[in-house]
Parts: structure tokens; C-alpha cells; sequence
């Protein structure tokens, strides 16, 4: 039996025999002790440094000095020590490598190596750092090798990612020829925070060595570089990408076209508009189609078209709501016409408001404002006829009209005119401009520079910025607070530093708060996307005294980090919301953490758990909404889990901001693919039915039935594109929408991220040609939700007969005769003579038989079993978790250009309980490019007609009160649209039959 060792002293005692031997043998038997008595061996740690420097040992022994020095230091916790003697250890390190049990030392010493390896890469890049030690750089290599002769190819591209080391990246990839590993780079200095120099590096490094793109799935990475395309944004490397498939795949260029419109900004795509070549005869179609495409109004008319034709709105429940809010409450109204349009967006459906003129004409004020710029939400897109459509609410010729109240349905129309045309603005920028520089009246101007800004946003046009600052200065409320967020969204992510010098100026000069707020949003506009180039306004903002210009700094670090992920801008919203002095700056660091976290939406449940119960309502609010961005559109449980509690809290705008996050969530979802769908629905009937439910949380139930039925419940709301780049104009619409807290006609801005889910199909010529594709899923999986029943007239009920005691002895004794007489006798229930409710049965007849009819039925009217899969048409509804299950017929006619999705996104919804909560927007569908395997034979298209253009409701117009005359007039008070208008005829003359009076 072997004695355990219970002390290190013996072998210790032989580093002091002057026979080096001696020592050689003490530095080589106390290296497997160290774990036990590392303790001990520590108060000789001189000595054995010594030693590991002495010249009168042999190599081996000064190795195996430094790797027991390095180990001991590694218990002590001084990691930064053990690795330097590891690093002098040599041949001791590597042999200890492959020694049973020191797996942790080896596994805390090696990361601790490639942190300073990165650190010193990171130096030397910079150019002020020493050289490398090349004895680190040796381990760093043997890592590298190791993971790539063990498969581990993507451990090594992040090291080398982080290390500067792209030849690295590039020899694997001619090692492998795995296009899926540059995609995994490409995301990789994407989504983590990188600094903006160094990501167009990477990015630029990376174009070149992705293979031509084909058409068919021999090229899932189309996706990456639509991606890539829109990050650099530079037309410089797009142009002869674009030239080159021209030539050889002319129908990939229309695609990815389509790709980089989705997630470009205009001035980007107005630069390739302008730099591509005007082609040769047979080039020149393809290249003016490419124009056509780049313009973006293709896309939206594609967009416009498949929401009209979808449209499932369930005007029912806005009925519903109608009825059970008061319409004379201007906060009601509001609602109302929110949920309206958020429900009807896109669809150019106004039906609702023209069967409830009389409900419109109740709208004053700021609440005429919002119902007129609701019809922008309603048509937009409509790019072709939003001058006609809203053309009698607009300013006229002659200037603002002087009819009291008209200037609100003036500066609606302006506002809604900029909503129908965001994403394709070009048109009407000039007329906005005239408009905001003419126009007298702050509503007016309010309305134009709000129209302006979201029609041209992202256009850096310098002349739209000198217009909007001259409003500023007027020192209008009103009209300032719009003009400092159009200011913002003309120079959206331009991090330009003059503009912003003068806003802060202004801003801390005035004495307005509704224009501070305005600059100090403006503000966080401009340094959209830019990283670390916002980090000095940041920390001036965030160190602001004005408790308004920190929540601009907020949103300033929120918006510059959008979609990153950056551990330290999470760090800092995090110690703001439960730092700060101010409840509105709280409030928004929560919600801010959403536009950090939005690709990962599952982590956001987690990181928002404590916030969401935090003593102070106003964190837990933006907790709401902070759930509710970031997991828009999944479905995922744990979000809801979080969120339905709170739908029960003691404060109202708390509950107000539950309902509104869970329409946001369950946008999309089914009965089938969500457990809360149903019960959520029925929550939100309840409370807006509820009189005495508070007005903030009846308001947040509206708003909740909008987004859940949003775009005729054709929309999801996504702040990715589908290609996976950040969608620039949802996630501005977002943060728009969360001003509503200040300021509600803003909350329109939502309609901005509503994107499309469906299957667009064109082929070469850009028409839509009639075939079908395949879901490989049960229908009711992504049905559209049933629609709502109306309430049943309920039948009066009979109160059950009252049975004394001696009737019901009687009865029994009756009962009991029979019985031995054998006879069948019908008797009444024991406990009563109660009839069964009227409405439970045809007629009122009550028949004991009716309900046993019904289990012995034979059973040929059972459910027929669902199937599995089903055939939709070009034009149909496929929501992002359904595009995991959809094929194309490898038999069929037309195939698309490019994958549906990328394998590992569809990967990924696949893996989730009916493909909901993925990390990845597994977006794709869309509009998709086909080729046509059989062009001789004969095709059937779909029409595109434009849409019916119907005259505009005329109970909110001023000119239009003629019209408005034919009209039902409302009884009680109402507040006509145009006071001025002469009265009433009398009625004619007529004689009254006194006689026949009966």
C-alpha cells in the first residue's frame, strides 16, 4: 500500500544541495505536487526562479523551473505571472500539455496567451507598441495549427479576427474552400463590436475570395454579400460586381438589386443609380431594368400590391372598439385612429373611416392632426397618387386656409404625405420643402418638417438641413421639436460633427423642452451606425445637467450601437437605468437596451427579467417595450411569460406598455404556434370593453389589437433585413414610435417597420407570372387567425321552478312504480324542474335526446385529418417562421435565382418549437427572381392593376363639407370642420293633414 504524501519539505530540501543533479531531480518531482501543496511550494518561489535564470543548469532544468514557477503562480491567481514563465518554459510546456490533469492550467494559461497576443496586435497596429515577443507568437501559431488540423476552423477565425491576423482567415479558407466560413467572418466582425476601421478592413479583405455568384443553391451565399454590399455601402466595389453577373446572370443582378434596395440607404442607391453604365444593345434592357430596381419604388409597388390583395383586416374588432371607447375623448380618438392604421397599413384601405364619418368628425385638434396623417400609414407606399389621395387636406396654392381647425388636417396631410412616400421620397421633397418654407402656422410647419424628414431620410441634402434650421430658429415649440428630428433623419448616420455642434448649441440655449428633446434626438439620428465615432458626444450628453439631452444621449448610444451587441454600451445603458435621477432617462436606457439586443432576441427575456420587477414603474415600462422591439414578431414564450404579469400591474402606463409589447410579439402568430395568441386577444377586448379600466391601459390595449393585426395581418415588424444587415428605417421607426410617451401623432412612425411576409414571385421581365410553391407544414399552423364572431343575441332565460319538498317525495315515489311496473317513464331532473337555457337549443325546443344524438352520430362527420403540406400561389402570405418549411417543386416551371433562406437560418427556425424565437431573422421570401426552365411555352401572369383610387373620406376635409352634408349628421355636440359654411336651407312649405291626425 502507498503511503500518501503529506508534505512537499523533503523534495523542497533537495533545491538547497549544491549538486545541481540534486536540483534537477526537486524541480522535476515537485511539478505533479504543486496541486496539492502549491501552498508550500510558494514560499520558495525565490529560489525557484533563481534557478529558472541560473547558467549552471542544462536547458531542460531551467524549462522545468519556469513551468513549476509558471504553475505555482497559477494557483496563486497570478495569471498575468504564470504565463510569462510558461512562456519561457519551451519544451517543460508543451510535454505538460499532454500530462493527464493539468487540462484547467493549460486551458487558463493559453487564453490568457491569446489575450495578450491579441492586446499586443492591437498595439503594434496602432503603432504604439513594442514587437511581439516571439515566443508568444510561437504558442499563438501551435493554436492555430492545432484547430486547424482538428477541424476547429471557426475557433481559429475568431482568434484571428480579434488577433488582426487575416492571412490566417485566408489560408483556411484555401485550405477548406468552405464559402460558409467567410459568411461565418463576415457576421463575425459584423454583429460583434469591431471598430468601424477595422470592420471595412475585414470586409474588403473578405469580397474578393467569395466565389462568383450562380444561380440555384450552388450559391447559399448571395446572402453574405447583399449583406457585405449594403455595410460598405460603396458604390465603387458594388458597380463592377453588378457589371460582372449583367453579363453572366443577368436575372442574379435583378435579385440582388431587389436585396440591396431593402437594406440601403438612398443616397447609396442613388449613387449606383447614377454610376452604372449605360450598356451595349444587348446589356442596355438589363441595365435600365437595374435602374428601374434601384430606384426602390418597384419594390414598394410589389409590397403595395400583395398587401391590397391580402388584406384580412377584421373590421369587427375595430367596430368593437369604436363603440366601446368614448370618441369625444381626444386620447380614445387617438387610439382609435392608431389602430386603425396600423391594422390597415399599406392595404390603400380606408373603408373604416368612410362608414364612420360621423365618428371622424368628432376629431379636433391634434387629434384631427393624427387622424389625417393616419391615412399616410393607410396608403403608404402609394407614392403614384399621394398628392391626389390626400390632395383636399394638403395646404392650396393660395396658402394656409383660414378656417378654424384646418391647419391641423394641413399639417396631418403634410406629415402623412412624407409616410406614403418613405423609402422612395425623392419626389416630393422639393414640394415639402416649398411647404415648410412658406407655410405661417406651427401645425403646418410641424407636419412638413415631420413629411420631410421621413421622406427623405438618410438623403444628406444639405439645402432640406438650411430649410428645417431655419424653422429651428424661429423658436417655435411646435414647429422646432419637428424640425430637430427631420434635421436628424435628413443626415441620418452622417456623424456629421458641424451639424451636431450647432443642435447642441441651440439646444442648451433655448428654453423649450419639446425642442430640446427634438435636437437631442436629431442628435442620435446623425450618429446612426457609427460606433466608436460617437463615443465623445455620447459621454457629453450622458454628462449633461438637462435631464432631456442625457435621454438623447441614451438613445445616441443606443442608435450607434444598433444591432452590435457591444458589451460595454449594454454595460453602460444597464448602470444608467438604475442610476440615473431621472425617471424619463431610466425609462429609456431599458428601452434602449432592445436596439442593442434585437438579433439575439432570446437573450433580451433574460437580461430584462430583474428590470421588468424593478420598485420603480417607469423602469418597468421601458422593460414593456425594451421585450417588446427586440422580440417582435417570435412569438417567444419567455418574453411573454415576463409580460403577462405585468399586464396586471398597479400603474397604468406599465400595463399600457404590456399590451402594446405583446402585440408587438405576437404579430403574425397563430392559435396553433403560440399557447397566449387566443387568450391575449381576448385580454385586450376585455379591458378596452372596461370603462373603468384606467385610460393609459386602454389606450396600450388599442394600440396592442393594431400591431397584432397589423398591415391586414400581413406585416411583421423586424429591425433586421432579411439579407440580415440592420434595417435602417424600422429601426428608426421604433425609436419614433417610443416618443409617443411625449408625443402622440409620432406613433405612426411605427408603420416604418412593418415589412411584408410574403412570396413575390417575377420573372425576367419583371412580371409576376401565376405558379405555385409548396409549405411543407400543417395548415393551421400560419393560418390567419379565425375572425371574431359577433355576440350571439342571448334568449331570455327561465327561472327555475321552485319544488317543495312534498312534490319532490311524490315524484320519487312515482319514479319508484314505475320502475317495478317496468314501464320507461320521461322524468324531470331531481334537483328541480330548471329548463336549459334557450340559446343552447334550436327553436327553444329542450330534447334529453338532442344531446345523446350527438355522441351516437355515425362517424363520418369526424375531422377529416390535416395535411401535412399545402400548395400556395405566387402573392401569398408565408411568415418569416414558415419560410423554413417552403420549397419550390424541383419539377415545377419556375425556380428562384437564389435560396429562400440561408441553411442555417432555416436550420434554426427548424429547431425551435414551431420554428419561432431563432436568433437569426430567417428572412428570405420576399420578392424572388425565377427563372423560367420551360420560356417556350405560353404564361400566365397576374394583373398589378393600381389600386382603385377612391375619393377621400369627407368628414375630415374642410373643403369638403358639401359632401359631408349627404352625410348622416351626428346628434349631441360636434365639432363641424368648417364653421364658416352658411347655414341650412328651410325646409319647403307643406301643409300638415290636421285631419287625418291619427
Amino acid at each position: 500500500m502507498v503511503r500518501q504524501q503529506s508534505s512537499a519539505a523533503g523534495v523542497l530540501a533537495l533545491l538547497q544541495e549544491p549538486d545541481p543533479i540534486f536540483k534537477q531531480h526537486a524541480l522535476k518531482a515537485l511539478s505533479p505536487l504543486v496541486p496539492q501543496f502549491w501552498a508550500e511550494i510558494s514560499e520558495h518561489i525565490g529560489e525557484i526562479e533563481t534557478l529558472y535564470e541560473s547558467n549552471d543548469l542544462p536547458k531542460p532544468a531551467r524549462d522545468a523551473a519556469a513551468l513549476l514557477a509558471s504553475k505555482v503562480y497559477y494557483y496563486l491567481g497570478e495569471y498575468e505571472e504564470a504565463l510569462s514563465f510558461a512562456l519561457g518554459a519551451g519544451s517543460a510546456f508543451q510535454i505538460e500539455t499532454r500530462t493527464p490533469g493539468s487540462e484547467e492550467y493549460i486551458e487558463t494559461v493559453v487564453s490568457k496567451a491569446i489575450d495578450r497576443y491579441i492586446q499586443a496586435r492591437s498595439e503594434e497596429k496602432s503603432g504604439s507598441g513594442a514587437k511581439i515577443d516571439p515566443r508568444l507568437q510561437g504558442i499563438i501559431e501551435g493554436i492555430f495549427e492545432r484547430c486547424i488540423s482538428e477541424g476547429e476552423f471557426k475557433q481559429a477565425i475568431g482568434i484571428a479576427l480579434e488577433s488582426h491576423r487575416l492571412d490566417v482567415i485566408s489560408s483556411i479558407y484555401s485550405h477548406t474552400k468552405d464559402v460558409s466560413l467567410l459568411s461565418y467572418a463576415m457576421e463575425g466582425v459584423l454583429d460583434t463590436g469591431f471598430s468601424l476601421s477595422y470592420r471595412d478592413q475585414v470586409l474588403r479583405f473578405l469580397f474578393p475570395l467569395f466565389p462568383a455568384a450562380t444561380t440555384g443553391d450552388s450559391s447559399p451565399h448571395v446572402h453574405s454579400l447583399t449583406r457585405l454590399l449594403v455595410t460598405l455601402s460603396d458604390p465603387e466595389l458594388t458597380i463592377p460586381f453588378l457589371t460582372t453577373l449583367v453579363t453572366n446572370e443577368p436575372l442574379l443582378a435583378y435579385q440582388i438589386a431587389f436585396d440591396l434596395v431593402e437594406g440601403g440607404s438612398q443616397d447609396y442607391l442613388e449613387n449606383l443609380r447614377t454610376s452604372l453604365p449605360e450598356g451595349d444593345e444587348t446589356t442596355k434592357p438589363t441595365y435600365d431594368k437595374l435602374r428601374q430596381i434601384l430606384t426602390g419604388k418597384e419594390s414598394v409597388k410589389l409590397h403595395l400590391e400583395f398587401l391590397k390583395r391580402n388584406n384580412q383586416t377584421d373590421l369587427l374588432i375595430l367596430k368593437n372598439t369604436k363603440d366601446a371607447l368614448e370618441p369625444r375623448s381626444s386620447l380614445y380618438h387617438t387610439a382609435l385612429t392608431l389602430q386603425n392604421a396600423f391594422m390597415h397599413a399599406g392595404t390603400t384601405s380606408d373603408v373604416f373611416l368612410r362608414e364612420n364619418l360621423e365618428w371622424l368628425g368628432l376629431a379636433s385638434n391634434w387629434a384631427k392632426f393624427s387622424a389625417t396623417a393616419g391615412l399616410g400609414v393607410i396608403h403608404k407606399g402609394y407614392f403614384e397618387q399621394g398628392q391626389t389621395i390626400l390632395g383636399p387636406y394638403l395646404p392650396q396654392a393660395a396658402g394656409e386656409s383660414n378656417v378654424q381647425g384646418a391647419n391641423y388636417s394641413e399639417g396631418g396631410a403634410l406629415y402623412a404625405l412624407g409616410l406614403i412616400n418613405a423609402g422612395c421620397g425623392s419626389d416630393v421633397t422639393t414640394y415639402l420643402r416649398d411647404t415648410l418654407r412658406t407655410a405661417q402656422g406651427e401645425v403646418v410647419q410641424h407636419g412638413a418638417a415631420l413629411g420631410l424628414g421621413i421622406a427623405g431620410m438618410g438623403s444628406k441634402s444639405a439645402e432640406a438641413f438650411e430649410d428645417l434650421k431655419n424653422v429651428l430658429f424661429s423658436d417655435s415649440a411646435v414647429a422646432g421639436e419637428a424640425a430637430g428630428f427631420a434635421m436628424g433623419l435628413i443626415m441620418l448616420g452622417t456623424a456629421a460633427t458641424d451639424p451636431v455642434r450647432e443642435m447642441l448649441v441651440y439646444a442648451r440655449e433655448t428654453q423649450h423642452e419639446k425642442i430640446i428633446r427634438g435636437l437631442a434626438m436629431g442628435t442620435a439620428f446623425i450618429y446612426y451606425g457609427r460606433q466608436e465615432e460617437a463615443d465623445e458626444t455620447i459621454k457629453l450628453l450622458l454628462a449633461e445637467k438637462d435631464p432631456i439631452l442625457r435621454y438623447g444621449g441614451v438613445y445616441t448610444l443606443a442608435l450607434a450601437y444598433a444591432g452590435t451587441a457591444n458589451n460595454d454600451a449594454v454595460r453602460k445603458l444597464l448602470h444608467i437605468a438604475v442610476s440615473d435621477v431621472s425617471d424619463d432617462v431610466r425609462r429609456a436606457a431599458v428601452t434602449a437596451l432592445a436596439f442593442l439586443l434585437f438579433k439575439s432576441p432570446s437573450q433580451v427575456p433574460r437580461v430584462v427579467q430583474l428590470l421588468s420587477e424593478s420598485y420603480n414603474p417607469h423602469v418597468r415600462c421601458g422593460a414593456t417595450l425594451a421585450l417588446g422591439i427586440a422580440c417582435a414578431g417570435t412569438g417567444l414564450q419567455d418574453a411573454i411569460d415576463i409580460l403577462e404579469p405585468m399586464t396586471k400591474d398597479s400603474v397604468d402606463f406599465v400595463r399600457q406598455g404590456a399590451f402594446i409589447a405583446l402585440g408587438m410579439i405576437l404579430i403574425e402568430q397563430s392559435e396553433a404556434s403560440s399557447a397566449s395568441f387566443a387568450s391575449t386577444r381576448a385580454k385586450y377586448a376585455k379591458v378596452i370593453a372596461d370603462k373603468h379600466e384606467d385610460h393609459m391601459a386602454r389606450f396600450g390595449a388599442a394600440l396592442g389589437q393594431g400591431f397584432i393585426d397589423a398591415g391586414g395581418r400581413n406585416v411583421t415588424i423586424s429591425l433586421q433585413s432579411r439579407a440580415g444587415s440592420s434595417n435602417t428605417s424600422a429601426i428608426v421607426g421604433m425609436v419614433l414610435f417610443c416618443q409617443f410617451w411625449y408625443w402622440y401623432p409620432l406613433a405612426h412612425c411605427a408603420a416604418l417597420a412593418f415589412s411584408p411576409t410574403g412570396i413575390i414571385g417575377l420573372n425576367g421581365d419583371l412580371k409576376a407570372p401565376k405558379f405555385n410553391f409548396v409549405s411543407n407544414a400543417k395548415p393551421s399552423l400560419f393560418n390567419y387567425p379565425s375572425a371574431t364572431k359577433p355576440p350571439k343575441k342571448e334568449a331570455a332565460t327561465k327561472v327555475a321552478t321552485a319544488v317543495l319538498s312534498t312534490t319532490a317525495k311524490v315524484k320519487a315515489r312515482e319514479k319508484k312504480k314505475a320502475a317495478a311496473e317496468g314501464e320507461t317513464m320521461e322524468i324531470d331532473k331531481a334537483d328541480g324542474d330548471a329548463d336549459v337555457e334557450m340559446g343552447d337549443t334550436k327553436d327553444g325546443d329542450v330534447s334529453p335526446i338532442d344531446h345523446l344524438s350527438e355522441d351516437t352520430k355515425p362517424s363520418s362527420s369526424r375531422k377529416k385529418l390535416e395535411p401535412t403540406s399545402e400548395a400556395k400561389p405566387n402573392f401569398s402570405r408565408v411568415t418569416p417562421a414558415q419560410l423554413a418549411y417552403i420549397s419550390f417543386p424541383s419539377d415545377g416551371r419556375y425556380q428562384p435565382v437564389r435560396t429562400i433562406t440561408s441553411s442555417k437560418q432555416g436550420r434554426a427556425f427548424a429547431s425551435k418549437a414551431l420554428g419561432v424565437g431563432s436568433e437569426k431573422y430567417a428572412g428570405s421570401g420576399g420578392i424572388l427572381i425565377l427563372s423560367d426552365s420551360r420560356p417556350d411555352e405560353e404564361a400566365e401572369f397576374i394583373e398589378l392593376a393600381a389600386p382603385a383610387l377612391a375619393p377621400p373620406p369627407p368628414e375630415v376635409t374642410p373643403v369638403a363639407a358639401t359632401a359631408a352634408a349627404a352625410a348622416p349628421q351626428p346628434t349631441g355636440r360636434h365639432i363641424a370642420l368648417d364653421e364658416s359654411s352658411p347655414d341650412a336651407p328651410p325646409p319647403e312649405p307643406f301643409e300638415y293633414p290636421f285631419d287625418n291626425d291619427t
